[in-house]
């Protein structure tokens, strides 16, 4: 089975394109660490809408505290579930 030129191509762009998501990706947890290091240092309160998700967590309702957090934050399903979790480490 011979591969034809264009689906080389295919393969050479998706490739292409799954480093770069794996790159940014990178770019992404390097500049959420800055944010955090500079909220830090400024003293930026926290976001109202934590109180309200820290009721959930301890309520056991941590599937609506998910949902809470994607539609006020306008998180995707994962950072949603890791907000939440990061609050509960937070609460220990």
């Amino acid at each position: 089975m011979d591969i034809g030129f264009i689906e080389m191509l295919l393969l050479v762009i998706g490739f292409y394109l799954v480093f770069m998501v794996v790159k940014l990706n990178e770019r992404i947890k390097g500049i959420r660490y800055t944010l955090d290091l500079i909220s830090k240092k400024v003293d930026i309160p926290e976001n109202p809408i934590n109180d309200e998700l820290r009721e959930l967590i301890n309520d056991g309702d941590d599937i609506k505290a998910v949902k809470k957090a994607r539609e006020t934050l306008g998180l995707s399903l994962v950072e949603g579930k890791q907000y939440v979790d990061a609050l509960k480490l937070k609460m220990k």
